[in-house]
C-alpha cells in the first residue's frame, strides 16, 4: 500500500509468550490468544476539519478515536478449507475518513487533543480469519487543522501498549483479572505489506432486546432470563454490568431455540464489555449469577453489523410474497460482511463460492452496491493462484467463472477480467487434468457440493462419483462457456478463446455419450465405474451401483443452455410436471428459477416455485432457513442463510424482464410481466461498484394499464411498445 506502515506490538522482552500464533482457525489450536491495548494522545493548536485514517492489525481490531468507537477491522483476506498451513499472501488494511461535523463525529469536540485507542485480539477464533501468525497493530493518519496546518500521525514506540487479562481466551471474560501496567509499545517487522481493502468498515449499530435486555439481580439470585430481537442479526455481544461485588452470567446467542453460541462473563465492580467474536442471534438467553451481597443489574443487547448499503423498493400484490423478499433482503445484510459469508452462525471461509455468486445476484438487482462482490472475486482469484486453481469445493470453483462475468457485466469493471485470467486460466488447465479416457471428469478430488440432501441415504454435500460426476461436467461445460467470453473480451487473440470453445464441444460430446439417456429424456447422475483408490477420502467416497436420476443436472443443462432452446424448455417441463421428481433446496433452486427464466417459462412456473418459501418465511419470518427439509434425521438448520434468498433475484428479474445488454448497465433490456398479479412496483438498482448508489429503475405495473418505467439518464432502456419509459436526472436518496 501507498501509506506508510509501522507495526507495533507488545515488547517481546516483557511478553514473550504473546507473540506468536496459527495462521487459521482451521489449524490445531496453537500459539497465544491476547488481547492488548494500544493508545496515544496528540495535542496540537488548533482542532482538526478532517482525518484520514488508515489501520489493520492480526488478527482483529476495535478502533477508538477520542473515546468513540468508529471501526472495526480488518477486512478478511478470505481463504479456503484448503492452504492454511502457512500464511495467506495478502492482507488487508481500510482507510476510513472522518470530519468534525455532527455531534456522532470524534472530531466534534477536538480542540487540539486527539487520542487513538485501539483493542487488538490476536489468534483467528471464526474460521473465515486469518492472521500473519504474529500480533501486530498498524496506523497511519493525516488530517488538517483549522489553521491549516498537515498533520500526521504513526504507530511507533511511542505508543503506550498493555496486556488486558480480563480477555482470558475466545468469549471469556473474568472482570477479576486487573489490567498490566502500561509500557512502551515496540517496533516490529512488517509481516503483513497490506493491500487497500476496496470496501468501508462494516456499519455497526446498537440493537436493544424488545424487553430492554436489563435484569435487576437481588444479592444471591440466580435467574435466566430470554431476551427477542425482532429479527435475527449479526453482531457482536455487549453488556454493561452495575454491582458491588462478584456476578457471573452467560449469554447465549440464538437464532431460534437451537443451543447457539455463548459468551460467559464474570465482573466484581461497574464495567462495560463488547465482544469480539460474531453471532447470530434472534435472542439472547442470558444466565446471570448475583453472588454478592448487594443488588445487581446487567444489561445487555447487540452491536450488529452489516456492510451497508441502501435498499431498493419492491412491493406486489402478494403480500405473502413481500414478506419473503423483506426476509431474503435482511438475511443478505447481515451476511454481507467484510467478506459474504454464507451465514453468520457458521461464518465459513471464501471457499462458499456457490453461496456468495447467489448473494451477488441478489445484491445485483436490491442494493446495487457490487463493491463486496468485486471484492470477493479478487480474492477468490487470489486463493487460486496461492493454490495452483484448486479450491476445496470443486462446483463451487468453477461457479466462480459464472460470478467473474456477471460482476463485471453487471458493474463494466474494466479492471476485474485482466486481473483475473491468469486464476481462470490455472483452474480450467487444473480441470482439463481431470478428463479420463471418457471425455469426461473422472479423477476429481471431489465432487462437492451438490446440495443439502442424502437420496437413498447417500449424501449430495459429497457425493460419490454415480450422483454428482453428471452435474460437476455441467458445471465445467458451463465455466468453459463463459470462460470463452472472458477470454474473447476487448482481444485479438482468440487462442485461448478457441481452447475453450474445443474442450466445452468435446465435452458436451461426451456427456451426451455416457451420461444422457435418451429413453428416459433425462441424465443419469454419474458412470458407476469405480473411483480411483488413492481418491477416496473423507469427501470423495467409494462409488455406489446403480443407475441414479435426479433433476439436478436437468436443471444445470437447461440453465447453462445445453441443447436447443426448445429441448431445453420440454427438460424443464419434464422435471417441474413429474409428480414428486423435484426436490430440490434452495440453494439448488436458484439454478431452477434461472433455468425456467432462461427457457421462456417464467410466466407458468416463477410463482408456483415461490410458494415453497412461504411456509418457512411463516414459521420463522425473523431470517431465511437454510433449508426446505433435513438433508439427515437431526440436521439442524440455521436460520440466516442468504443461498435460500433467490427470490430477491429471481422474482425482481422475472418481473421486470432484465437483460444487461452492455457492460455496467448502460444499456438493458426490459420486458414486464406481472405473471399474473394484479400489480407491482419495484425497483432495479444501477450497479455499481465505486461505493456510490445511483438512481434506480423503477418499474410501475398495473393489470390492464400501460406499465410505466422511470430510468436515470445515462441508462438506456430497450422496452415493448406498451411501456411508457421516462428518464431523470433525480439523484438517489
Amino acid at each position: 500500500m501507498r501509506d506508510p506502515e509501522q507495526w507495533i506490538w507488545l515488547p517481546k522482552d516483557k511478553e514473550p509468550d504473546r507473540q506468536t500464533t496459527r495462521y487459521s482457525a482451521l489449524l490445531p489450536d496453537t500459539g497465544a490468544y491476547a488481547v492488548a491495548e494500544f493508545e496515544r494522545t496528540y495535542t496540537f493548536d488548533a482542532p482538526l476539519k478532517w482525518l484520514t485514517v488508515v489501520f489493520s492489525a492480526d488478527t482483529a481490531v476495535m478502533l477508538f478515536i477520542n473515546g468513540r468507537f468508529v471501526a472495526r477491522g480488518p477486512a478478511s483476506p478470505g481463504g479456503d478449507f484448503l492452504g492454511n498451513e502457512t500464511p495467506r499472501p495478502i492482507f488487508y488494511a481500510y482507510r476510513i475518513l472522518l470530519d468534525r461535523y455532527g455531534k456522532d463525529s470524534p472530531l466534534y469536540k477536538d480542540e487540539g487533543r486527539l487520542t487513538i485507542r485501539a483493542l487488538v485480539r490476536m489468534k483467528p477464533v471464526r474460521i473465515c480469519e486469518y492472521s500473519r501468525g504474529h500480533g501486530g497493530f498498524m496506523l497511519w493518519a493525516s488530517g488538517e487543522d483549522t489553521n491549516g496546518q498537515t498533520r500526521i500521525f504513526m504507530t511507533d514506540d511511542a505508543w503506550r501498549c498493555r496486556v488486558k487479562p480480563a480477555y482470558v481466551s475466545p468469549g471469556v471474560y473474568d472482570g477479576r483479572k486487573a489490567d498490566c501496567e502500561w509500557m512502551a509499545a515496540e517496533k516490529i517487522f512488517n509481516f503483513w505489506h497490506c493491500e487497500p481493502a476496496p470496501i468501508p468498515p462494516c456499519k455497526e449499530t446498537v440493537r436493544y432486546p424488545e424487553k430492554g435486555g436489563e435484569m435487576r439481580l437481588a444479592p444471591g439470585e440466580t435467574r435466566t432470563e430470554d431476551f427477542a430481537f425482532d429479527m435475527i442479526w449479526a453482531g457482536y455481544v455487549r453488556v454493561s454490568a452495575r454491582c458491588a461485588g462478584e456476578i457471573s452470567l452467560t449469554v447465549q446467542c440464538r437464532e431460534l431455540d437451537e443451543e447457539g453460541t455463548a459468551e460467559r462473563f464474570v465482573f466484581t465492580k461497574d464495567g462495560e464489555y463488547t465482544g469480539f467474536e460474531l453471532h447470530s442471534a434472534g435472542k439472547l438467553t442470558v444466565t446471570a449469577k448475583n453472588e454478592s451481597g448487594a443488588e445487581a443489574a446487567v444489561a445487555v443487547s447487540l452491536s450488529s453489523s452489516t456492510l451497508y448499503a441502501p435498499e431498493t423498493k419492491f412491493t406486489c400484490a402478494d403480500k405473502e410474497l413481500d414478506e419473503v423478499l423483506r426476509v431474503c433482503a435482511h438475511t443478505l445484510g447481515i451476511c454481507r460482511q467484510t467478506l459474504h459469508l454464507d451465514s453468520p452462525r457458521h461464518c465459513e471461509p471464501l471457499a462458499c463460492t456457490g453461496d456468495y455468486y447467489i448473494e451477488t445476484l441478489m445484491t445485483a438487482l436490491h442494493l446495487g452496491d457490487m463493491s463486496l462482490a468485486a471484492f470477493d472475486v479478487r480474492r477468490t482469484a487470489e486463493l487460486l493462484r496461492y493454490h495452483d486453481g484448486r479450491m476445496f469445493h470443486t462446483s463451487y470453483s468453477l461457479i466462480w467463472v459464472q460470478m467473474l462475468w456477471d460482476v463485471y457485466l453487471f458493474t463494466g469493471d474494466d479492471t476485474l477480467i485482466p486481473e483475473c485470467k491468469e486464476a481462470l486460466t490455472l483452474l480450467l488447465d487444473r480441470f482439463h487434468t481431470y478428463i479420463g479416457d471418457t471425455g469426461l471428469i473422472e479423477t476429481p478430488p471431489d465432487y462437492m457440493f451438490l446440495d443439502w440432501l442424502a437420496p437413498d441415504g447417500v449424501n449430495l454435500h459429497h457425493p460419490p462419483k454415480a450422483l454428482g460426476q453428471t452435474c460437476l461436467n455441467l458445471f465445467y461445460y458451463g465455466a468453459l462457456e463463459t470462460a470463452e467470453k472472458i477470454y474473447g473480451w476487448r482481444t485479438t487473440d482468440n487462442g485461448m478463446t478457441k481452447r475453450c470453445r474445443a474442450r466445452r464441444l468435446s465435452l458436451k460430446e461426451a456427456i451426451v455419450k455416457h451420461l444422457w439417456d435418451a429413453g428416459k429424456g433425462l441424465f443419469t447422475e454419474g458412470l458407476n465405474t469405480p473411483t480411483p483408490e488413492n481418491l477416496i477420502g473423507t469427501y470423495m467416497p467409494e462409488n455406489v451401483e446403480g443407475r441414479h436420476y435426479l433433476p439436478h443436472s436437468g436443471i444445470l443443462a437447461a440453465y447453462f443452455g445445453f441443447f436447443s432452446p426448445e429441448e431445453n424448455r420440454a427438460l424443464i417441463t419434464r422435471i417441474l410436471e413429474t409428480p414428486g421428481f423435484c426436490r430440490v433446496q434452495p440453494y439448488f433452486m436458484h439454478f431452477l428459477l434461472e433455468a425456467v427464466y432462461r427457457t421462456g417459462l417464467r410466466e407458468t412456473y416463477t410463482l408456483k416455485l415461490l410458494e415453497l418459501w412461504k411456509e418457512p418465511v411463516r414459521r420463522c419470518p425473523k431470517g431465511l432457513t437454510e433449508g426446505f427439509y433435513p438433508p439427515t434425521p437431526g440436521y439442524g438448520f440455521d436460520h440466516s442463510h442468504a443461498w435460500g434468498g433467490t427470490p430477491l433475484y429471481a422474482l425482481k428479474k422475472a418481473l421486470s424482464g432484465l437483460s444487461v445488454l452492455t457492460p455496467g448497465m448502460e444499456e438493458i433490456s426490459l420486458s414486464p410481466s406481472l405473471l399474473g398479479l394484479d400489480y407491482a412496483d419495484l425497483e432495479i438498482p444501477v450497479a455499481f461498484a465505486d461505493g456510490i448508489p445511483r438512481t434506480p429503475v423503477r418499474i410501475r405495473m398495473r393489470q390492464g394499464q400501460k406499465t410505466e418505467i422511470t430510468a436515470p439518464e445515462g441508462v438506456r432502456i430497450h422496452a415493448p411498445a406498451d411501456c411508457a419509459i421516462h428518464y431523470t436526472s433525480e439523484v438517489f436518496r
